[in-house]
């Protein structure tokens, strides 16, 4: 594997960890800022909808420009947005921050893709792509653990300065180790729009949104939940994400190795799974041990869902790949904005910390509903007409007339 894709791998680790690492640090940066915790989720939302809306903004505009220069653009545009929430004197700044991250999110991934399958050979693309994505993988296991602890040790905004210090190495390791490749020729805009013309293709996308939506109900409010209703302390929160990280990176490697074998059998388990463990986590928070295998069921059965509900949304986005892609990011960063507002309200309104599993449970039923529907709409599709007596089969007419 060439260097080049340790470059991408880099950029990939600090996008992962400054996505998720906010959820450890919620307490403090509320704290900081003489907010509620509700509150302090919209820095969640924000970044959320920021990748939702970026994705296929920054991917259009990628189509313009030769594909190594705007790597490295998104990379400047992922640094800028860090320091500025690790300076940020009021948290409406920092909001600013983490949108203006965000926005470098879901084009860094889809062009990043196809950069990465185009450094080596044609049976190695799969591979490629998969060690790029590791970086995201592995910011779960190692750097959001590892940026709460420094954020709770030494301050949260020194978490967010040594991310962009990993953005600058991201950028540097872009421009030093990436070819030079072409902007695509002969990108059209209508086609790719066209695809989502296609009922499938959006009911695949919200399928991403529910369901991936459930997870982050519960995980986004992770910190309050598990040291006051747990009775974790305030740096047990840095193993726990480990646990949630290591669920993550088994339940991508089962939901990818069966996405093509039975993919929708393993969106209906998944997603079943996922709603009735996330029903349950309001009774094993109250438990140190229950919560933790249940934070670890989360993270494996949530991510269960990621390769089939990508694979599903590219098998129906014909002609559509890299902006279908990208949109499809943004909707598992909606489901994220959705979920973690949802959390936020209940929370607000009385319910307590457990109340934002609820959300979840509801949100990935839903999505489980959503994919029986689009498997049945599918059969039908597909299911033979009716044969009238005395008609002639389309090839033997076609015959006749020849």
């Amino acid at each position: 594997m060439p260097l080049a894709l340790l470059a991408l791998a880099i950029g990939a680790f600090g996008i992962g960890t400054t996505e998720f690492v906010i959820m450890g640090l919620l307490p403090e940066v509320a704290s900081d800022y003489g907010v509620s915790i509700p509150t302090a989720g919209y820095l969640v939302t924000g970044y959320a909808l920021g990748v939702m809306f970026g994705a296929p903004l920054m991917t259009v505009l990628g189509t313009k420009v030769p594909r190594k220069r705007m790597l490295m653009l998104l990379m400047g545009l992922f640094v800028v947005g860090n320091l500025l929430s690790a300076l940020a004197p009021v948290f409406s700044a920092m909001l600013i921050g983490r949108v203006i991250a965000s926005l470098a999110h879901g084009a860094f991934f889809g062009i990043g893709s196809v950069v990465a399958a185009g450094l080596v050979a044609s049976h190695k693309k799969a591979g490629a792509i998969a060690m790029m994505f590791t970086g995201l993988t592995v910011a779960n296991v190692v750097g959001v653990p590892l940026g709460t602890l420094i954020g709770q040790s030494v301050g949260w905004r020194v978490t967010f300065a040594v991310v962009a210090a990993l953005g600058v190495v991201g950028l540097v390791g872009v421009a030093k180790l990436v070819p030079d490749v072409p902007r695509a020729e002969g990108v059209r805009l209508r086609h790719e729009v066209a695809a989502f013309k296609n009922a499938q293709v959006l009911l695949a996308m919200a399928m991403t949104v529910l369901g991936f939506g459930g997870v982050f109900a519960a995980i986004t409010y992770i910190a309050p939940m598990m040291t006051q209703v747990a009775g974790f302390a305030d740096g047990s929160v840095t193993w726990l994400l480990v646990l949630f990280g290591l669920g993550m990176v088994g339940g991508n490697l089962v939901g990818g190795r069966f996405a093509d074998r039975a993919l929708m059998p393993m969106l209906y388990i998944s997603l079943g799974a996922l709603s009735v463990v996330l029903a349950l986590f309001t009774l094993t928070a109250h438990d140190k041990i229950a919560s933790a295998v249940t934070v670890v069921l989360i993270g494996a059965l949530g991510f269960a869902t990621v390769p089939p509900l990508q694979k599903r949304v590219l098998d129906h986005a014909h002609g559509a790949p890299t902006l279908a892609s990208a949109v499809n990011i943004g909707a598992f960063n909606l489901g994220n904005a959705l979920s973690a507002w949802l959390g936020g309200v209940v929370i607000a309104a009385g319910y307590g910390y457990t109340a934002p599993n609820w959300v979840g449970a509801v949100l990935a039923a839903a999505a489980l509903v959503l994919a029986v529907l689009s498997a049945g709409l599918e059969r039908r599709a597909s299911a033979p007409g009716p044969v009238v007596a005395g008609s002639v089969p389309t090839e033997r007419r076609a015959a006749v007339h020849h």
